[in-house]
């Protein structure tokens, strides 16, 4: 008997969030993502990176995420000129797949950010783990997407 493969999620909430508000003027719906990867194996990492606004509709959010299984990672609020903000998670998103990422079968990022390639490229190689990008199309970087065992494009079926 085939054991269930094991995932591990990494919510770059963000980028999610400003992603799918450009392009539906919606929401993601990280319950029914949750779903459609549980069915998929068993999940024994969920991270959701998110910065620290102490509002009471982040905190809200930040509960509802708590509840279907994401451990939450916060850090300071910066307020750029443009009025969008950024917890430049960049980094620590980084050093949290390359902890688990020999531990699991899977590993699945929800961002759009370039940034990400060169990781997903390394644990492949290093760890020969899957890995599946989720991102809204025509905003999510091409070289993402090309290091992404699989991309999986975030449209009507994922969001609120």
């Amino acid at each position: 008997m085939k054991l269930p493969l094991k995932y591990a999620i990494f919510a770059d909430v963000q980028n999610i969030y400003y992603t799918t508000r450009e392009a539906y003027h919606r929401q993601f719906n990280y319950h029914k993502f949750w779903q459609q990867i549980s069915e998929k194996g068993n999940i024994v990492t969920a991270n959701a990176y998110a910065i620290d606004r102490g509002d009471s509709q982040q905190l809200k959010f930040q509960s509802a995420l708590k509840h279907i299984g994401f451990t939450i990672k916060l850090k300071s609020f910066i307020q750029r000129s443009d009025g969008s903000a950024k917890g430049d998670w960049d980094v620590g998103i980084t050093i949290d797949v390359l902890e688990i990422a020999k531990e699991v079968d899977v590993v699945v990022l929800l961002s759009g950010d370039g940034d990400f390639d060169m990781l997903l490229e390394k644990i492949k190689l290093d760890y020969d783990v899957s890995t599946q990008v989720y991102g809204v199309p025509k905003l999510t970087a091409q070289s993402l997407i090309d290091s992404a065992s699989e991309y999986h494009c975030i449209d009507e079926n994922l969001l609120l």
